[in-house]
């Protein structure tokens, strides 16, 4: 009996972890490395999982940053990589070490903007708004617990292209109210938030969208397209890494973490109880939009959190349908890191998807 018990309250644990994966809200801190050494315009960081990655990456510390090109040299508790912008830290400088632009648009790329307010539902939620030279913006979406600044990778190609581009924040973000019970939703509710942002556009003279969407963003917009009445103002859709499937999500999450996979049911169970959300409603493949723009779908295949298959199903449920989808797997990267590892081929990828949209009068 004492071992039956012992085996319920582990499982019982286990599943309320992994609702907290899901649903607990995080606002993360700012130091995951520290500068060993600076010559010139390389800097030598602490080896970890993160700074030896390939590619193009941000090292923020206090009140400035560097965007760092690929590993140059490396041993077994050092990397050092080329600064490609901004300034080289002190040595002894402790940084977040990240995939995102550091800072707001003008920070990250030298792009002027204004910020406004987005009367949502439950009070004001701040977005950072640029100008263009068209009526059709680009709405960008970030995921569980990011912030506005993850969404702009995507803003040189679509500033290039004159499109007005919009990153908004939702519910639990900071700055942003908080939802009733505190607790994220997986875009059951956080859609509502980016149609009040959609609202407050049109307000501002936009009268066609293209909708941006990274990881959980992605199942938000996905939410948005089959449950709002603007949804047919959309043109187009860009999804990066997206949550598609909150229960293949679940699934792979008891993976990543060693856990038996009836964990992940017992999971999926705990976030419905805790939320009163119904997961299985939240899967594009099984429930897709009622309303479906061309897709660009981007996933990099080794991604650890939101497997591939979960955008290979999407792709084969669109086939069915008639949805236009264009997926693009990347070799390399993790989690929304296909712009880190190949920034030329994902840019292109985005400025001629969305060229029509902007080539207009």
């Amino acid at each position: 009996m004492t071992v039956l018990l012992i085996l319920v309250a582990a499982a019982g644990a286990g599943a309320w972890y992994g609702s907290d994966q899901g649903i607990k809200v995080v606002h993360y801190g700012t130091s995951n490395t520290r500068v060993l050494a600076v010559e010139g315009d390389l800097v030598t960081l602490e080896r970890t999982p993160e700074t030896g990655k390939p590619g193009t990456y941000w090292l923020e510390w206090t009140g400035a940053f560097s965007m760092l090109g690929d590993v140059v040299s490396r041993a077994p508790d050092r990397v050092t990589r080329k600064v490609l912008r901004g300034p080289a830290p002190s040595v002894g400088t402790p940084g977040y070490f990240g995939n995102v632009p550091p800072g707001d648009p003008q920070v990250a790329w030298g792009i002027g903007h204004t910020e406004i307010m987005v009367p949502t539902e439950l009070g004001p939620a701040p977005a950072w708004y640029v100008p263009g030279g068209s009526d059709t913006w680009v709405v960008a979406v970030h995921g569980q617990n990011g912030r506005r600044k993850a969404e702009l990778k995507i803003l040189p190609v679509v500033h290039r292209l004159g499109l007005p581009f919009m990153a908004i924040s939702y519910r639990n973000d900071e700055g942003a109210p908080p939802s009733p019970d505190g607790l994220l939703h997986l875009g059951d509710s956080e859609w509502r938030d980016l149609e009040a942002a959609l609202r407050q556009a049109r307000t501002m003279g936009a009268r066609r969208f293209i909708l941006y969407g990274t990881s959980m963003g992605g199942q938000i917009v996905g939410q948005f397209l089959a449950r709002s009445p603007l949804a047919g103002l959309v043109d187009r859709v860009v999804m990066d890494a997206p949550m598609i499937d909150v229960r293949m999500t679940a699934e792979q999450g008891a993976r990543k973490n060693h856990l038996p996979s009836f964990v992940a049911e017992l999971s999926t169970l705990v976030t419905e109880w805790r939320t009163g959300i119904d997961t299985d409603r939240l899967s594009l493949i099984r429930h897709p939009p009622k309303i479906r723009p061309p897709l660009l779908l981007i996933h990099t295949v080794p991604d650890a959190d939101h497997v591939l298959q979960e955008a290979r199903d999407l792709v084969t449920a669109g086939r069915d349908l008639g949805w236009q989808i264009q997926f693009e797997p990347f070799a390399q990267g993790g989690h929304t890191e296909a712009w880190n590892v190949d920034r030329a081929r994902y840019d292109r990828l985005v400025r001629d998807f969305l060229t029509p949209a902007g080539s207009g009068p």
